[in-house]
């Protein structure tokens, strides 16, 4: 049984839903007698041409909803849960769970640990396969769920016990059998822990992964992020500049043999690699169609040719002397220092002044964009001269919301500041237009 009621919020105006008198506030029973369990048994039942939808009204009452419609026809409502069911949690202790190295303090929603095969396929979040029962393995093949995001670590299975504290930990290997043979594409991501699954053990996990080409479309070797907030947890070292450099030409020497022997790379190492063993960032063709660019790998190449595209055709007069500041993170600072001072040299009469924010809130160690926080930004930035305006990343805002991740919001940020706030997009042609007033 259920624990969530599934709990309609809207009905579209003119729908078959309002037609047939279904109200926000009800709850869907059943479809055809069918428990619907998540929006997956949803949307494979409405898809009937004729359709007896059992709804109980906030009163209590139960009553049958008779529609017939086209195959694939959608009627019209829209339900409190998205998943039409409570995200499945995750059961593991990883010894590198991000999660576990917050501070106390954060909203609730940030220390809820998911699991969920579902949000693997709908939200491209990763799953470890550890949590899921064989109704769940079924599910994925019944809906043909694809592609799911697969978090690895190793296929040395008693180390990947250890790492996640699980023991269920050994069956990656045998799930993702099942889930090939149904035809299900992968994408495969290693968080790397310096001198536990790296070396050798590395070399092993790329090797087995590649077996699973080509429903393993891609993999991504993510080194882990290390916070200030790690008393009590297991002992982690960071990477040096010397082992970031040992991991890129590891990785490099199984692109090669990739390529030559299918036609793709398969797998690529996160951007914070290259910064950190100082070394120039790849092409973006480098990284083929970008299948793990939400895992920050080719993220700042993209940008970067995006920008170059752009910037040879963008011809724009400034008749006035203008000033504008950007504030972005320690990892993506030279990069867009660099950009920045291409714009300056096409355009003289823009000045922009461009802040590096270091991560006071979670340690220095944590360089990336996206977890910057408003306190840090604001306290940095205090009595800067910023100019007309202070252009920030989108990737500092939760879920399309002006909301950062210690719940300032931007016009917190404004006022505290005293200047205008203007978002850009992670995109490197949108990065110009934003800073020129020239967006579409």
């Amino acid at each position: 049984m259920k624990k969530n009621e599934n709990v309609v919020i809207k009905v579209e105006k003119g729908s078959i839903a309002e037609e047939v008198g279904i109200c926000p506030g009800d709850v869907l029973v059943a479809i055809n007698d069918e428990e619907i369990t998540d929006i997956f048994d949803y949307r494979y039942q409405i898809n009937d041409e004729y359709l007896e939808m059992t709804f109980r009204t906030p009163e209590g009452e139960e009553y049958v909803a008779e529609i017939e419609k086209d195959f694939d026809e959608d009627i019209g409502v829209i339900f409190e849960s998205g998943l039409m069911d409570e995200a499945r949690s995750c059961r593991n202790k990883c010894i590198f769970c991000f999660i576990d190295q917050l501070p106390k303090g954060m909203r609730k929603t940030l220390y809820f640990k998911d699991d969920d095969s579902r949000l693997s396929f709908l939200q491209g979040n990763y799953v470890t396969l550890t949590n899921m029962s064989e109704k769940d393995i079924n599910h994925i093949i019944f809906y043909h769920l694809s592609p799911i995001n697969v978090s690895v670590h190793t296929t040395d299975l008693e180390l990947r016990k250890t790492m996640l504290k699980n023991k269920n930990a050994d069956k990656v290997i045998d799930i993702m059998k099942r889930l090939k043979d149904a035809g299900i594409e992968m994408n495969l991501q290693v968080v790397l822990c310096n001198g536990i699954n790296d070396g050798d053990i590395l070399d092993k996990t790329i090797s087995d992964c590649a077996k699973f080409m080509p429903n393993a479309h891609s993999m991504s070797i993510v080194p882990i992020g290390l916070t200030k907030y790690r008393e009590g947890l297991y002992p982690m070292a960071p990477f040096s500049k010397e082992d970031a450099e040992k991991v890129i030409n590891q990785v490099e020497k199984w692109q090669n043999k990739f390529l030559k022997d299918h036609g793709t790379r398969f797998v690529y190492c996160a951007d914070e690699f290259y910064l950190k063993a100082e070394r120039q960032l790849p092409d973006a063709e480098i990284f083929e169609d970008f299948a793990q660019y939400e895992n920050g790998v080719g993220m700042l190449s993209l940008f970067e040719k995006e920008f170059n595209d752009e910037i040879e055709k963008t011809e724009y007069n400034i008749e006035s002397k203008r000033s504008v500041s950007i504030a972005t993170g320690v990892a993506a600072y030279d990069l867009i220092k660099k950009l920045s001072d291409i714009i300056m040299e096409k355009f003289p009469s823009l000045n922009i002044n461009v802040y590096c924010i270091k991560n006071n809130f979670f340690g220095e160690m944590i360089t990336v964009c996206g977890l910057l926080t408003g306190q840090d930004i604001i306290s940095q930035l205090k009595g800067k001269d910023l100019g007309e305006y202070l252009l920030l990343p989108e990737s500092l805002l939760r879920n399309s919301t002006h909301t950062l991740l210690d719940d300032v919001e931007i016009e917190d940020i404004e006022k505290e500041l005293n200047i205008k706030i203007k978002i850009s997009t992670n995109s490197g042609d949108r990065f110009i237009k934003t800073i020129l007033n020239t967006e579409d």
